[in-house]
């Protein structure tokens, strides 16, 4: 009897406990500004001027709406109105606790109360600020030229596991302007981050500990799709397509056989129409595989991110058919990877996460799936159906400001030291400022002793970052640079060394008018030196990538000279500074005459010297020293030219060495301009001259359609310069595309074998492509062609003239006279005359 009592009381702990887990489960969706409630989507919306709801609102700001929205998404409706705060509110869930997905959405419709174009918020939720100083109008255009697409409203969504009894979403002005919200959706789920995941190469990381935020939802291989799950939470699936760094390294193949979840796990994170379409190695029949599939994305900087890969095996019904490797910003995430063996089972749907953080400066995430070294080339083809990426918190942020700190949150009590804690910290400051001004005091004294004994010493001392450094690590890896830099000095031929008075007197006091450059080592000032233009380099105090870059130029011009160089006249080394001087390149940046500036339109003609002239620069790179050097950013903006349109190589911070005589490659990091990346050495991090080859071929397309090679406001198919002006050549219809402003001014014949040259230039694999030195003769011979073509049209010109004379004189007798002089007056062009 007593057992089936406490069966009974069991039953019904359990029946309390699932139905208040269902009630849980019961989302809020609060259609903000609105008085009525409404159904959306097949979902009940809640007008948030509703009393009686199961929140509040701290202060009710004011409520505004439009007639229409004109916005191709589901929530249109809900989109006619919006909640504006000019002080700060919060919506309180009192009666919520647990794990939430959080949804905030944005239409800035335009009112006459207020400009949502210049609106500045934050917002906060619980423990963490989610954005700061949040302009919508510039995110959502910000979100349109990156993904090309052509949105007029935002949504943000979070996921959060409060911890607490309470949730609230607090929206704060910025001072001056003004907050709005359109649409929250409020959706309390039971399955939780909860698990702990390794960093690439790093420690353990709880997830449960942050909050989270959605930033991309792929489906590789399919359509957009939109799906809702089992927690009522409506997801947006994206295809990969605009994603993928080359198309080419992969196809599309689907499934239409039943697919299944491997576990109830997986159910709660991916639709089962996302594991019905994949992306695969496009190269499945090639011997030797060396591809990878690709993936970028725009993200913050100095977050950590979640990569969740979903996978279902849906061409392979047994093991060892398909292995391959999963890297993440050239890190292996996975090696020897098997679908099949880790679903057991083909058409078993499953997802696998990892770990990556991005470091300061850093915001591009790569995802890269291919052949795997250990494995045979036989099964090294990969496949991926769906992809998402969370950023995490850090320090309570997940605005992407993490270093800066808020004035705190509600509920929460504000530590306040002791008077003995204030006296002790005062204390140790005193000491620490004492102690530095002792050393600076040394350090001032050691110096003045050593300049009287050897007052005529000029040897540099440069030690630039020395300034900024915060900390002994830094402090010893700033002298070190400098010591290798003051060495470089030293040992090469650097030309003229300049004082600073004589710099700043050639900038006017570096003055920002001057400016003509700017870059990750600092900036480029207009100078004039002695009745010379000169460009000053000057690198800024904290770019450590500067004092790298500026080191490496000076070791590689200090080694090369060559009339389509750029020439290193040279340097100051006064007061911490560090200053390069270079010889003034008078019409700019060859893109500065493509497009984006007012410079008048290059001629066919001028346009293939140019390239000549650079390839002569990049041909003795390559050949005309003891060892090769890789230029490694051959790009439109690092060809300068001179008065006379002379082009010569400029900006050698990314330059390398190139492989020794018992070598075929160097193997390095990954380092040039998105749009001119080789992708075998995207793909390989094995560098060649061929790297510098493939970049010169988009340079050639960029010449000859005057656009630049990424595009993002263009159609999808045309955003890539590249992949658009390839895809036309094969078709024989490449003219298509040439820049209108030639008007017609150029041969066929020429246009044709540039366009040959280029796309040479851009094979996929290095070996396909010439070196260099071919692509120079080429060039050289389409110049021959069209001026062969200019000389014929020059010929066709006079002949066409002296027939009009003479049907002029045949008409008019008594002008035969005068026929002679008219053919005396008209000259025929030499080929090499330099007036042409």
């Amino acid at each position: 009897m007593n057992l089936k009592l406490n069966w009974f009381l069991l039953l019904g702990f359990l029946s309390v406990f699932l139905g208040s887990g269902e009630a849980q489960l019961t989302p809020i969706l609060i259609n903000c500004g609105a008085n009525a409630s409404t159904s959306v989507d097949g979902r009940k919306w809640i007008g948030d001027t509703l009393h009686g709801n199961n929140f509040t609102i701290s202060f009710p700001g004011i409520v505004v709406s439009t007639s229409a929205t004109n916005v191709d998404s589901v929530y249109g409706d809900l989109y006619t109105t919006a909640r504006v705060f000019n002080a700060t509110s919060t919506y309180n869930f009192s009666t919520l606790s647990g794990t939430f997905y959080i949804r905030l959405h944005f239409f800035p419709f335009p009112s006459e109360i207020f400009d949502v174009n210049n609106s500045s918020f934050d917002v906060r939720t619980n423990n963490l600020k989610l954005v700061s100083k949040f302009n919508v109008a510039e995110e959502i255009s910000w979100k349109n030229m990156r993904s090309n697409s052509n949105f007029s409203s935002l949504m943000k969504e979070y996921y959060l596991d409060t911890g607490l009894d309470n949730l609230w979403i607090e929206f704060i002005p910025g001072y001056g302007s003004l907050a709005f919200i359109n649409v929250i959706e409020v959706i309390p789920v039971l399955y939780k981050f909860s698990h702990s995941i390794s960093r690439l190469g790093n420690n353990y990381l709880a997830l449960s500990s942050h909050g989270i935020e959605t930033m991309y939802r792929l489906n590789m291989g399919g359509p957009d799709l939109e799906t809702i799950n089992d927690y009522n939470l409506r997801t947006k699936w994206e295809s990969d397509d605009k994603y993928m760094f080359s198309v080419n390294t992969a196809s599309k193949v689907s499934n239409k056989s039943t697919v299944s979840y491997t576990s109830s796990n997986d159910s709660a994170n991916a639709p089962l129409e996302i594991y019905e379409t994949a992306r695969v190695s496009s190269d499945s029949q090639v011997l030797e595989k060396r591809s990878n599939m690709s993936w970028s994305f725009n993200v913050d900087p100095n977050f950590d991110y979640l990569v969740r890969l979903h996978f279902c095996e849906v061409q392979y019904d047994m093991a060892n058919q398909r292995i391959f490797g999963i890297f993440i910003d050239n890190k292996t995430a996975a090696q020897s990877y098997d679908v099949f063996k880790h679903a057991k089972g083909m058409n078993k749907a499953y997802h696998e996460d990892f770990m990556n953080s991005l470091p300061q400066n850093f915001d591009m995430l790569w995802l890269q799936l291919g052949p795997d070294p250990s494995s045979s080339p036989a099964g090294s083809d990969a496949i991926l159906n769906g992809l998402e990426v969370f950023k995490l918190s850090r320090n309570g942020y997940l605005a992407n400001v993490p270093s800066r700190v808020g004035n705190g949150f509600p509920g929460k009590k504000k530590k306040v030291m002791s008077f003995w804690m204030i006296i002790l910290v005062c204390s140790a400051s005193l000491f620490v400022f004492s102690l530095v001004c002792a050393v600076i005091i040394c350090l001032y004294i050691r110096k003045k002793r050593r300049i009287e004994i050897n007052p005529n010493s000029n040897s540099p001392v440069w030690r630039p970052f020395l300034l900024g450094a915060l900390s002994s690590t830094t402090n010893a890896r700033a002298s070190k640079a400098a010591l290798n830099f003051n060495e470089l000095l030293s040992n090469n031929r650097m030309g003229r060394m300049f004082s600073l008075a004589d710099i700043k007197a050639a900038t006017n006091n570096f003055d920002e008018s001057l400016v003509i450059g700017v870059g990750g080592f600092g900036k480029v000032f207009k100078g004039e030196i002695e009745g010379m233009l000169v460009a000053i380099k000057r690198a800024h105090p904290q770019s450590q990538q500067g004092l790298k870059e500026f080191e490496t130029e000076i070791e590689m011009l200090s080694k090369l000279r060559h009339q389509h160089l750029v020439a290193m006249i040279g340097y100051c080394d006064e007061q911490n500074e560090m200053i390069l001087v270079y010889e003034y390149m008078a019409k700019g940046t060859l893109r500065s005459h493509l497009f984006g500036s007012d410079n008048p339109s290059l001629t066919w003609k001028q346009r293939i010297e140019i390239c000549i002239g650079s390839a002569r620069g990049l041909h003795y790179l390559h050949t005309g020293a003891d060892r090769s050097v890789i230029h490694r950013d051959v790009k439109t903006t690092n060809i300068l030219l001179d008065e006379k349109f002379v082009a010569k190589m400029a900006d050698f911070g990314l330059s390398k060495a190139g492989p020794a005589l018992d070598q075929t490659h160097v193997s390095t990091a990954v380092k040039g301009s998105f749009g001119y990346l080789d992708p075998e050495y995207f793909r390989r991090q094995q560098l060649t001259e061929k790297s510098d080859v493939y970049s010169f071929g988009v340079v050639l397309f960029e010449v000859l359609c005057g656009r630049p090679v990424i595009n993002p406001t263009l159609p999808k198919d045309q955003i890539n310069l590249t992949d658009w002006a390839l895809r036309l050549q094969q078709r024989k219809s490449l003219e298509t595309i040439v820049d209108p402003r030639l008007e017609g001014k150029y041969s066929q014949v020429s246009l044709e074998k540039f366009a040959e040259i280029a796309e040479k230039c851009l094979a996929d694999q290095g070996r396909d492509r010439p070196t260099m030195g071919d692509v120079l003769w080429h060039l050289e011979s389409v110049l021959q062609l069209h001026e062969t073509h200019e000389r014929s049209t020059q010929v066709e010109t006079y002949a066409k003239s002296r027939d009009g004379i003479h049907e002029i004189c045949l008409s008019h007798p008594h002008n035969l006279e005068g026929e002679e002089e008219h053919e005396t007056d008209l000259e025929i062009p030499a080929a090499n005359d330099e007036r042409r």
